[in-house]
């Protein structure tokens, strides 16, 4: 365990970066397989939650937005932080790809609805 909480700790820039892609990559292809693989679609199969959410639309970006702010507190030592940056900001970075390239490109709108269809 001591191996990955210190390789974890020294992570350059450029290896967060690298693994923020790879990570992004797999979330991408996990969410494009779901999506065009079994036709899931979240406004459809994620609605029993619009009542606790009261109607807002919970995108998996907004959990890595989350992860990212609560990365940058303080708190955390220098491993928790880089993986709390290589996650949040995988999650954000897919969920913009999804919506803002392969959605566009392929059914020509990025659906990127905010709240749950009336």
């Amino acid at each position: 365990m001591d191996f990955i909480k210190d390789y974890l700790t020294l992570l350059t820039i450029n290896k967060i970066l690298i693994w923020i892609a790879i990570l992004t990559l797999v979330i991408e292809a996990i969410t494009a397989l779901l999506r065009f693989g079994f036709g899931i679609q979240a406004t459809q199969s994620t609605v029993f939650i619009a009542n606790f959410t009261f109607g807002l639309r919970i995108h998996h970006g907004y959990l890595g937005i989350i992860l990212l702010l609560i990365a940058f507190t303080p708190v955390f030592p220098f491993h928790v932080k880089n993986i709390l940056i290589i996650i949040g900001s995988s999650l954000l970075l897919s969920d913009l790809i999804h919506h803002f390239i392969i959605l566009w490109l392929i059914m020509g709108d990025p659906q990127f609805h905010l709240t749950y269809p009336r």
